[in-house]
């Protein structure tokens, strides 16, 4: 074996262990993630059950300033609450895997949008011939509830509109979540997949910044690709694909 074989061989070798270390690296941050925000959630229980208990007692000797730092506290613990929420749920989109199984697209959009909107005139459209695709069926679930919810959150309208398609690309169904609402200016596109990342205060609407973010690792766990078209005050599509077991 010549020195270029050699050299080749042993780069390699570095990059296998470098890849092995990454990943290693990768689950002890996801099981950090699990437990840490798994564990905090039954204290964070208990300051709010004292809150509550002090806030109900001491009712009858509170000020209008005092009342407004209980309800400040109350707020706080809500958005604590969310943020570990966003956490463990990112920590899990990528623990378990799920037996394939047909899943009706179309009614699956349906029972969730009802259950997003029940009581408002926002209104879903489908596109033509939506699929049954032989997929898991829970996290796919978990993407489009992701999106869809996120739509109903930031539209900041009454009339929300969302239309859903699904289209052949390359062989790979292609999902496009397309909403009516604010929009989204180009230089925050890349910004809205990261972690705990919002576009506004979170005082205004409530959440965790980790909607999206879980979709991205969703998607891209089971090979696929995510990405937005969108222009401020002109609404957004999301789009991603998605496998269908019968293709593979």
């Amino acid at each position: 074996m010549d020195d270029s074989q050699k050299s080749k061989d042993q780069l390699v070798a570095e990059v296998q262990a470098l890849r092995e270390a990454l990943q290693r690296n990768n689950a002890d941050l996801e099981q950090f993630a699990y437990v840490a925000s798994h564990d905090l959630k039954a204290p964070l229980r208990g300051i709010s059950n004292l809150a509550q208990w002090l806030e109900e007692d001491l009712t009858p000797q509170l000020g209008a300033e005092s009342r407004r730092q209980f309800g400040l506290l109350r707020g706080r613990v809500r958005r604590l609450e969310t943020l570990l929420e966003g956490l463990l749920e990112y920590s899990r989109a990528t623990r378990w895997r799920h037996a394939p199984e047909p899943v009706d697209v179309g009614a699956l959009l349906q029972a969730l949008m009802a259950q997003l909107t029940a009581g408002s005139p926002a209104r879903l459209d489908l596109g033509p011939a939506m699929p049954i695709l032989t997929t898991e069926r829970l996290p796919l679930q978990q993407v489009l509830m992701n999106l869809l919810s996120n739509a109903a959150k930031h539209a900041r309208r009454d009339d929300l509109r969302v239309r859903v398609e699904v289209v052949d690309v390359r062989g790979v169904p292609q999902f496009r979540v397309t909403d009516n609402g604010q929009g989204i200016a180009s230089q925050h596109h890349e910004k809205i997949w990261s972690p705990f990342q919002t576009l506004v205060a979170r005082d205004q609407v409530e959440g965790a910044g980790m909607g999206l973010c879980v979709v991205k690792r969703i998607v891209e766990s089971r090979g696929g690709q995510v990405g937005v078209v969108s222009d401020l005050g002109h609404g957004a599509t999301f789009h991603f694909t998605w496998p269908d077991a019968r293709r593979e």
